[in-house]
Protein backbone atom coordinates (compact mmCIF):
# COMPACT_ATOMS: atom_id res chain seq x y z
CA UNK A 1 0.00 0.00 0.00
CA UNK A 2 1.16 3.40 -1.11
CA UNK A 3 2.38 5.58 2.13
CA UNK A 4 0.13 9.18 2.23
CA UNK A 5 2.47 11.80 3.03
CA UNK A 6 0.56 14.07 5.58
CA UNK A 7 2.69 17.01 7.31
CA UNK A 8 1.21 19.66 9.53
CA UNK A 9 0.22 22.05 6.52
CA UNK A 10 -2.49 19.28 6.25
CA UNK A 11 -3.86 20.46 9.66
CA UNK A 12 -6.48 23.23 8.87
CA UNK A 13 -6.14 24.97 12.51
CA UNK A 14 -2.53 24.55 12.22
CA UNK A 15 -2.04 25.89 8.84
CA UNK A 16 -4.38 28.61 9.48
CA UNK A 17 -2.97 29.57 13.07
CA UNK A 18 0.39 30.15 11.48
CA UNK A 19 -1.18 32.32 8.92
CA UNK A 20 -2.80 34.67 11.80
CA UNK A 21 0.68 34.93 13.38
CA UNK A 22 2.22 35.98 10.90
CA UNK A 23 -0.05 38.22 9.44
CA UNK A 24 -0.01 39.83 12.79
CA UNK A 25 2.98 40.95 12.28
CA UNK A 26 2.74 42.48 8.64
CA UNK A 27 -0.48 44.54 10.01
CA UNK A 28 1.98 45.96 13.21
CA UNK A 29 4.77 47.19 9.80
CA UNK A 30 2.11 48.63 7.50
CA UNK A 31 0.91 50.58 10.36
CA UNK A 32 4.28 52.14 10.50
CA UNK A 33 4.82 52.61 6.65
CA UNK A 34 1.70 54.68 6.72
CA UNK A 35 1.83 56.25 9.97
CA UNK A 36 3.15 59.75 8.39
CA UNK A 37 0.81 59.41 5.85
CA UNK A 38 -2.14 61.92 7.63
CA UNK A 39 0.12 64.06 9.17
CA UNK A 40 1.95 66.26 5.74
CA UNK A 41 -0.06 68.83 6.79
CA UNK A 42 1.47 69.12 11.05
CA UNK A 43 4.94 68.02 9.39
CA UNK A 44 4.78 71.56 7.28
CA UNK A 45 3.37 72.96 10.57
CA UNK A 46 5.31 71.65 13.66
CA UNK A 47 8.52 70.82 11.79
CA UNK A 48 8.58 73.96 8.59
CA UNK A 49 9.19 70.77 6.28
CA UNK A 50 8.14 71.36 2.41
CA UNK A 51 6.18 69.07 0.05
CA UNK A 52 9.92 68.19 -1.49
CA UNK A 53 11.32 67.16 1.78
CA UNK A 54 7.70 64.92 2.78
CA UNK A 55 7.69 63.40 -1.04
CA UNK A 56 12.04 63.01 0.02
CA UNK A 57 11.24 61.15 3.27
CA UNK A 58 8.64 59.23 1.87
CA UNK A 59 10.15 58.14 -1.02
CA UNK A 60 13.74 56.83 1.08
CA UNK A 61 11.57 53.69 1.87
CA UNK A 62 12.96 52.24 -0.93
CA UNK A 63 17.03 53.78 -0.42
CA UNK A 64 18.54 50.74 0.66
CA UNK A 65 16.47 48.64 -1.30
CA UNK A 66 17.23 49.65 -4.81
CA UNK A 67 20.53 51.22 -4.66
CA UNK A 68 22.38 48.98 -2.07
CA UNK A 69 20.28 46.03 -3.24
CA UNK A 70 19.35 44.79 0.27
CA UNK A 71 15.91 43.10 -0.49
CA UNK A 72 17.59 41.15 -3.40
CA UNK A 73 19.85 40.38 -0.68
CA UNK A 74 17.30 39.09 1.69
CA UNK A 75 15.59 37.11 -1.17
CA UNK A 76 18.84 35.46 -1.59
CA UNK A 77 19.43 35.34 1.92
CA UNK A 78 15.83 33.85 2.32
CA UNK A 79 15.89 30.64 -0.07
CA UNK A 80 19.93 29.96 1.70
CA UNK A 81 19.11 30.10 4.88
CA UNK A 82 15.27 29.76 5.52
CA UNK A 83 11.84 31.73 6.70
CA UNK A 84 12.81 31.72 10.87
CA UNK A 85 16.17 33.44 10.39
CA UNK A 86 15.12 35.80 7.50
CA UNK A 87 12.05 36.86 9.30
CA UNK A 88 14.17 37.02 12.60
CA UNK A 89 16.41 39.31 10.34
CA UNK A 90 13.80 41.58 9.25
CA UNK A 91 11.62 42.33 12.36
CA UNK A 92 15.35 43.42 13.87
CA UNK A 93 15.74 45.54 11.44
CA UNK A 94 11.55 47.38 11.11
CA UNK A 95 12.35 47.89 15.19
CA UNK A 96 15.86 49.62 14.51
CA UNK A 97 14.63 52.16 11.69
CA UNK A 98 11.51 52.92 13.60
CA UNK A 99 13.66 53.50 16.68
CA UNK A 100 15.82 55.82 14.43
CA UNK A 101 12.58 57.49 12.78
CA UNK A 102 11.02 58.37 15.84
CA UNK A 103 14.24 59.97 17.50
CA UNK A 104 14.75 62.09 14.35
CA UNK A 105 11.49 63.49 14.41
CA UNK A 106 10.86 63.59 18.37
CA UNK A 107 14.34 65.24 19.11
CA UNK A 108 15.52 69.08 19.15
CA UNK A 109 18.86 68.12 18.92
CA UNK A 110 18.90 68.41 14.76
CA UNK A 111 17.21 71.88 14.96
CA UNK A 112 18.59 74.36 12.08
CA UNK A 113 21.62 71.59 11.02
CA UNK A 114 21.91 70.94 7.62
CA UNK A 115 23.87 67.74 6.37
CA UNK A 116 23.98 66.81 2.12
CA UNK A 117 22.43 70.04 1.42
CA UNK A 118 19.13 68.67 3.46
CA UNK A 119 17.45 69.25 6.71
CA UNK A 120 19.84 66.85 8.89
CA UNK A 121 16.37 66.26 10.88
CA UNK A 122 14.81 65.43 7.16
CA UNK A 123 17.85 62.75 6.47
CA UNK A 124 18.01 60.91 9.68
CA UNK A 125 14.40 60.52 9.88
CA UNK A 126 14.82 59.16 6.08
CA UNK A 127 17.58 56.67 6.54
CA UNK A 128 15.33 55.22 9.82
CA UNK A 129 12.61 54.84 7.04
CA UNK A 130 15.16 53.51 4.85
CA UNK A 131 16.54 51.08 7.60
CA UNK A 132 12.77 50.17 8.52
CA UNK A 133 12.03 49.53 4.50
CA UNK A 134 14.77 46.80 3.97
CA UNK A 135 12.74 44.92 7.25
CA UNK A 136 9.55 45.02 6.04
CA UNK A 137 9.68 44.34 2.34
CA UNK A 138 12.08 41.44 3.39
CA UNK A 139 9.41 40.52 5.91
CA UNK A 140 7.14 40.64 3.25
CA UNK A 141 8.61 38.00 0.72
CA UNK A 142 9.64 36.13 3.72
CA UNK A 143 5.81 35.91 5.05
CA UNK A 144 4.63 34.89 0.78
CA UNK A 145 7.07 32.44 1.08
CA UNK A 146 5.66 30.93 4.54
CA UNK A 147 2.12 30.79 2.84
CA UNK A 148 3.13 28.90 -0.24
CA UNK A 149 5.16 26.36 2.03
CA UNK A 150 1.89 25.76 4.28
CA UNK A 151 -1.03 26.72 1.41
CA UNK A 152 0.34 25.28 -1.68
CA UNK A 153 -1.90 23.14 -3.37
CA UNK A 154 -4.73 24.42 -1.11
CA UNK A 155 -6.39 27.75 -0.23
CA UNK A 156 -3.00 29.52 -1.69
CA UNK A 157 -5.10 32.56 -2.71
CA UNK A 158 -7.58 32.79 -0.10
CA UNK A 159 -4.34 32.70 2.09
CA UNK A 160 -2.75 35.31 0.60
CA UNK A 161 -6.13 37.57 0.22
CA UNK A 162 -6.27 37.29 4.10
CA UNK A 163 -2.89 37.91 4.93
CA UNK A 164 -3.18 41.09 2.47
CA UNK A 165 -5.84 42.01 4.45
CA UNK A 166 -4.73 42.15 7.86
CA UNK A 167 -1.72 44.07 6.73
CA UNK A 168 -4.37 46.34 5.21
CA UNK A 169 -6.41 46.78 8.58
CA UNK A 170 -2.18 48.00 9.33
CA UNK A 171 -2.67 51.01 6.95
CA UNK A 172 -6.26 51.65 7.71
CA UNK A 173 -5.47 52.10 11.79
CA UNK A 174 -2.99 54.44 10.76
CA UNK A 175 -4.63 56.39 8.54
CA UNK A 176 -7.36 56.68 11.05
CA UNK A 177 -5.68 57.80 14.08
CA UNK A 178 -2.29 58.99 12.98
CA UNK A 179 -3.81 62.53 13.04
CA UNK A 180 -5.76 62.33 16.38
CA UNK A 181 -3.03 60.86 18.16
CA UNK A 182 -0.97 63.47 17.06
CA UNK A 183 -2.93 66.55 17.94
CA UNK A 184 -4.20 64.93 21.55
CA UNK A 185 -0.89 64.06 22.39
CA UNK A 186 0.94 67.56 21.13
CA UNK A 187 3.30 66.60 19.08
CA UNK A 188 3.58 64.94 15.06
CA UNK A 189 6.36 61.87 16.73
CA UNK A 190 3.84 60.20 18.85
CA UNK A 191 1.78 58.47 16.51
CA UNK A 192 5.72 56.75 15.51
CA UNK A 193 6.14 56.39 18.67
CA UNK A 194 2.94 54.18 18.72
CA UNK A 195 3.70 52.29 15.90
CA UNK A 196 7.16 51.30 17.36
CA UNK A 197 5.75 49.76 20.57
CA UNK A 198 3.69 47.68 17.94
CA UNK A 199 6.63 46.51 15.68
CA UNK A 200 8.28 45.17 19.63
CA UNK A 201 4.92 43.08 19.94
CA UNK A 202 5.09 41.82 16.15
CA UNK A 203 8.56 40.98 16.53
CA UNK A 204 7.61 38.97 19.36
CA UNK A 205 4.72 37.31 17.48
CA UNK A 206 7.34 36.33 14.63
CA UNK A 207 9.62 34.70 17.00
CA UNK A 208 6.61 32.43 18.34
CA UNK A 209 5.77 31.71 14.78
CA UNK A 210 8.97 30.21 14.64
CA UNK A 211 8.64 27.62 16.27
CA UNK A 212 5.78 26.56 14.48
CA UNK A 213 7.92 26.67 11.59
CA UNK A 214 10.02 23.98 13.19
CA UNK A 215 7.54 21.69 13.71
CA UNK A 216 6.28 21.69 10.00
CA UNK A 217 9.92 20.79 8.61
CA UNK A 218 10.00 18.11 11.40
CA UNK A 219 6.60 16.80 10.04
CA UNK A 220 7.96 17.19 6.17
CA UNK A 221 11.19 14.59 7.37
CA UNK A 222 9.00 12.75 9.47
CA UNK A 223 6.46 12.22 6.21
CA UNK A 224 9.32 11.71 3.36
CA UNK A 225 11.02 8.93 5.79
CA UNK A 226 11.48 6.14 3.57
CA UNK A 227 9.80 7.38 0.27
CA UNK A 228 11.12 7.77 -2.71
CA UNK A 229 11.93 11.96 -3.14
CA UNK A 230 13.37 13.55 -6.32
CA UNK A 231 16.05 15.61 -4.72
CA UNK A 232 15.89 19.64 -4.96
CA UNK A 233 18.72 21.52 -6.18
CA UNK A 234 19.31 24.28 -3.12
CA UNK A 235 19.42 28.01 -4.51
CA UNK A 236 22.17 28.87 -6.83
CA UNK A 237 23.41 32.53 -7.61
CA UNK A 238 22.96 31.25 -11.65
CA UNK A 239 19.12 30.84 -10.92
CA UNK A 240 18.68 34.87 -10.85
CA UNK A 241 19.41 34.59 -14.48
CA UNK A 242 17.01 31.90 -14.97
CA UNK A 243 14.10 34.70 -12.87
CA UNK A 244 15.42 37.50 -15.28
CA UNK A 245 14.73 35.57 -18.58
CA UNK A 246 11.57 34.92 -17.93
CA UNK A 247 9.28 37.28 -19.44
CA UNK A 248 5.90 35.93 -17.53
CA UNK A 249 8.26 36.82 -14.33
CA UNK A 250 9.01 40.66 -15.82
CA UNK A 251 5.36 41.62 -16.69
CA UNK A 252 4.07 40.45 -13.59
CA UNK A 253 7.03 42.75 -12.03
CA UNK A 254 6.43 45.86 -14.12
CA UNK A 255 2.40 45.21 -13.83
CA UNK A 256 3.45 45.50 -9.75
CA UNK A 257 5.72 48.52 -10.00
CA UNK A 258 3.33 50.48 -11.95
CA UNK A 259 0.27 49.42 -10.38
CA UNK A 260 1.71 49.89 -6.76
CA UNK A 261 3.26 53.19 -7.55
CA UNK A 262 -0.22 54.26 -8.57
CA UNK A 263 -1.89 53.36 -5.06
CA UNK A 264 0.86 53.49 -1.99
CA UNK A 265 1.97 56.93 -2.99
CA UNK A 266 -1.17 58.48 -3.85
CA UNK A 267 -2.09 57.37 0.26
CA UNK A 268 0.73 59.41 1.29
CA UNK A 269 -0.64 62.01 -0.19
CA UNK A 270 -4.43 61.31 -0.30
CA UNK A 271 -5.05 62.96 3.45
CA UNK A 272 -3.16 65.98 1.89
CA UNK A 273 -5.60 66.07 -1.56
CA UNK A 274 -8.64 65.60 0.90
CA UNK A 275 -7.76 68.75 2.90
CA UNK A 276 -6.63 70.77 -0.38
CA UNK A 277 -9.43 70.08 -3.04
CA UNK A 278 -12.44 68.85 -0.72
CA UNK A 279 -12.09 70.95 2.31
CA UNK A 280 -11.84 67.80 4.52
CA UNK A 281 -10.38 68.99 8.39
CA UNK A 282 -6.51 67.76 8.64
CA UNK A 283 -7.32 66.69 11.57
CA UNK A 284 -9.83 63.92 10.33
CA UNK A 285 -7.95 64.01 6.24
CA UNK A 286 -7.43 60.42 6.83
CA UNK A 287 -10.42 58.46 7.54
CA UNK A 288 -11.17 58.62 3.82
CA UNK A 289 -8.41 57.34 2.58
CA UNK A 290 -8.66 54.91 5.62
CA UNK A 291 -11.76 53.32 2.94
CA UNK A 292 -9.29 52.16 0.88
CA UNK A 293 -7.57 49.62 3.24
CA UNK A 294 -11.06 48.87 4.47
CA UNK A 295 -12.97 47.60 1.57
CA UNK A 296 -9.64 45.53 0.59
CA UNK A 297 -9.82 43.39 4.08
CA UNK A 298 -13.09 42.28 2.57
CA UNK A 299 -12.38 41.79 -0.83
CA UNK A 300 -9.04 40.84 -1.40
CA UNK A 301 -9.89 37.44 0.18
CA UNK A 302 -13.27 37.26 -1.88
CA UNK A 303 -11.33 37.77 -4.89
CA UNK A 304 -7.99 35.24 -3.31
CA UNK A 305 -10.73 32.47 -2.81
CA UNK A 306 -12.82 33.32 -6.35
CA UNK A 307 -9.23 32.90 -7.93
CA UNK A 308 -8.25 29.65 -5.97
CA UNK A 309 -11.73 28.17 -7.16
CA UNK A 310 -12.44 29.60 -10.23
CA UNK A 311 -9.37 30.67 -11.77
CA UNK A 312 -9.13 33.81 -14.21
CA UNK A 313 -5.51 35.23 -12.63
CA UNK A 314 -4.63 37.42 -15.34
CA UNK A 315 -7.92 38.75 -16.09
CA UNK A 316 -8.31 40.09 -12.61
CA UNK A 317 -5.79 41.98 -12.73
CA UNK A 318 -6.67 43.64 -15.70
CA UNK A 319 -10.12 44.98 -14.66
CA UNK A 320 -8.24 46.10 -11.38
CA UNK A 321 -6.05 48.51 -13.52
CA UNK A 322 -8.58 49.63 -15.71
CA UNK A 323 -10.61 50.70 -12.08
CA UNK A 324 -7.28 52.05 -10.73
CA UNK A 325 -7.38 54.72 -13.87
CA UNK A 326 -10.80 55.33 -13.51
CA UNK A 327 -10.72 56.66 -9.88
CA UNK A 328 -7.55 58.60 -10.97
CA UNK A 329 -8.78 60.56 -13.81
CA UNK A 330 -11.82 61.44 -11.76
CA UNK A 331 -9.95 62.39 -9.38
CA UNK A 332 -8.06 64.77 -11.51
CA UNK A 333 -11.68 66.49 -12.84
CA UNK A 334 -11.80 69.80 -11.11
CA UNK A 335 -15.85 69.60 -10.60
CA UNK A 336 -15.21 66.56 -8.29
CA UNK A 337 -14.43 68.16 -5.22
CA UNK A 338 -17.22 67.40 -3.05
CA UNK A 339 -16.74 64.88 -0.04
CA UNK A 340 -19.17 61.76 -1.08
CA UNK A 341 -17.76 62.11 -4.08
CA UNK A 342 -14.02 61.42 -2.72
CA UNK A 343 -15.71 58.88 -0.95
CA UNK A 344 -17.17 56.88 -3.89
CA UNK A 345 -13.98 56.56 -5.92
CA UNK A 346 -12.30 55.37 -2.85
CA UNK A 347 -14.28 52.75 -2.50
CA UNK A 348 -14.14 52.14 -6.23
CA UNK A 349 -10.19 52.31 -5.78
CA UNK A 350 -10.37 49.41 -3.04
CA UNK A 351 -12.43 47.45 -5.78
CA UNK A 352 -9.47 47.48 -7.96
CA UNK A 353 -6.58 47.68 -4.81
CA UNK A 354 -8.09 44.04 -4.09
CA UNK A 355 -8.10 42.78 -7.60
CA UNK A 356 -4.65 42.82 -8.23
CA UNK A 357 -2.81 41.58 -5.41
CA UNK A 358 -5.65 39.23 -4.75
CA UNK A 359 -4.12 37.58 -8.16
CA UNK A 360 -0.74 38.79 -8.77
CA UNK A 361 0.74 37.32 -6.10
CA UNK A 362 -0.44 33.71 -6.14
CA UNK A 363 0.53 33.43 -9.39
CA UNK A 364 4.19 33.93 -8.97
CA UNK A 365 4.24 30.27 -7.72
CA UNK A 366 2.93 29.33 -10.60
CA UNK A 367 6.01 30.89 -13.44
CA UNK A 368 8.58 30.23 -10.78
CA UNK A 369 9.97 27.00 -9.04
CA UNK A 370 9.49 26.89 -5.11
CA UNK A 371 12.94 26.93 -4.45
CA UNK A 372 13.34 30.46 -6.14
CA UNK A 373 10.37 32.03 -4.87
CA UNK A 374 11.83 33.64 -2.25
CA UNK A 375 14.34 35.58 -4.85
CA UNK A 376 11.85 36.14 -7.46
CA UNK A 377 9.46 37.92 -5.07
CA UNK A 378 12.51 40.05 -3.71
CA UNK A 379 13.27 40.73 -7.15
CA UNK A 380 9.67 41.76 -7.89
CA UNK A 381 9.75 43.79 -4.40
CA UNK A 382 12.71 45.49 -5.88
CA UNK A 383 11.37 46.60 -9.28
CA UNK A 384 8.27 48.01 -7.11
CA UNK A 385 10.36 49.74 -4.90
CA UNK A 386 12.25 52.05 -7.81
CA UNK A 387 8.44 53.27 -7.59
CA UNK A 388 7.78 53.61 -3.90
CA UNK A 389 11.20 55.75 -3.77
CA UNK A 390 10.86 57.56 -7.03
CA UNK A 391 7.07 58.53 -7.57
CA UNK A 392 6.55 59.76 -3.99
CA UNK A 393 9.79 61.92 -4.72
CA UNK A 394 8.31 63.26 -8.31
CA UNK A 395 5.11 63.65 -6.71
CA UNK A 396 6.25 66.13 -3.94
CA UNK A 397 8.67 68.20 -6.01
CA UNK A 398 5.80 68.42 -8.60
CA UNK A 399 3.38 70.00 -6.03
CA UNK A 400 6.18 72.24 -4.83
CA UNK A 401 7.08 73.58 -8.50
CA UNK A 402 3.64 73.74 -9.73
CA UNK A 403 0.93 73.39 -8.13
CA UNK A 404 1.15 76.15 -4.98
CA UNK A 405 -2.13 78.18 -5.53
CA UNK A 406 -1.63 80.21 -2.00
CA UNK A 407 -1.57 79.78 1.67
CA UNK A 408 -3.64 78.94 4.86
CA UNK A 409 -3.65 79.61 8.40
CA UNK A 410 -3.19 76.85 11.00
CA UNK A 411 -3.26 77.34 14.39
CA UNK A 412 -1.49 80.62 13.58
CA UNK A 413 0.87 79.47 11.63
CA UNK A 414 0.84 79.85 7.73
CA UNK A 415 1.16 76.17 5.45
CA UNK A 416 1.12 76.28 1.44
CA UNK A 417 -2.37 75.17 -0.19
CA UNK A 418 -2.29 72.99 -3.38
CA UNK A 419 -4.05 71.95 -6.76
CA UNK A 420 -3.56 68.11 -7.27
CA UNK A 421 -4.69 67.91 -10.76
CA UNK A 422 -1.53 67.39 -12.45
CA UNK A 423 -0.27 64.84 -9.75
CA UNK A 424 -3.84 62.81 -10.27
CA UNK A 425 -3.25 62.67 -13.99
CA UNK A 426 0.37 61.11 -13.51
CA UNK A 427 -1.55 58.77 -11.07
CA UNK A 428 -3.52 57.69 -13.76
CA UNK A 429 -0.64 57.72 -16.30
CA UNK A 430 1.05 54.89 -14.78
CA UNK A 431 -2.53 52.99 -14.36
CA UNK A 432 -2.58 53.14 -18.08
CA UNK A 433 0.79 51.33 -18.35
CA UNK A 434 -0.47 49.07 -16.27
CA UNK A 435 -3.12 47.73 -18.25
CA UNK A 436 -0.52 47.51 -21.40
CA UNK A 437 1.24 45.06 -19.02
CA UNK A 438 -1.36 42.97 -18.27
CA UNK A 439 -2.58 42.02 -21.55
CA UNK A 440 1.08 41.15 -22.68
CA UNK A 441 1.10 38.93 -18.94
CA UNK A 442 -1.84 37.26 -20.33
CA UNK A 443 -0.59 36.69 -23.44
CA UNK A 444 2.37 34.96 -22.12
CA UNK A 445 -0.11 32.66 -20.11
CA UNK A 446 -1.48 31.57 -23.32
CA UNK A 447 1.53 30.70 -25.00
CA UNK A 448 3.61 29.49 -21.92
CA UNK A 449 0.57 28.00 -20.13
CA UNK A 450 1.64 28.83 -16.87
CA UNK A 451 -2.08 28.30 -15.90
CA UNK A 452 -2.66 31.50 -14.25
CA UNK A 453 -6.44 31.85 -15.80
CA UNK A 454 -6.36 28.08 -14.25
CA UNK A 455 -7.74 27.34 -10.34
CA UNK A 456 -5.22 27.05 -7.63
CA UNK A 457 -6.84 24.30 -5.92
CA UNK A 458 -5.79 21.20 -6.83
CA UNK A 459 -8.26 18.16 -6.54
CA UNK A 460 -7.48 15.16 -5.61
Amino acid sequence: MEKIRKTLADSKAARWTALVVVAFTMLCGYYLTDVMAPLKTLLEQQLSWSSSEYGTFTGAYGWFNVFLLMLILGGIILDKMGVRFTGKMATLLMVAGTAIKYWAVSTNMLDGQMLFGMKTQVLVASLGFALFGVGVETAGITVSKIIVKWFRGKELALAMGLEMATARLGTMLALQTSAPIAKAMGHVSMPILMALILLCIGMIAFFIYCGMDKRLDASIAEADKGMVMEAEESFQLKDIGFILRNRGWWFIAILCVLFYSAVFPFLKYASDLMVNKFGVDPATAGIIPSLLPLGTMVLTPFFGNLYDRKGKGATIMIIGAVLLIFVHAMFSIPLFNKPWQAVLLIIILGIGFSLVPSAMWPSVPKIIPMKQLGTAYALIFWVQNWGLMGVPMLIGWVLDKYCITGSRMIDGISVPTYNYQIPMMIFTSLGILAILFGFLLKAEDRKKGYGLEMPNIVKE
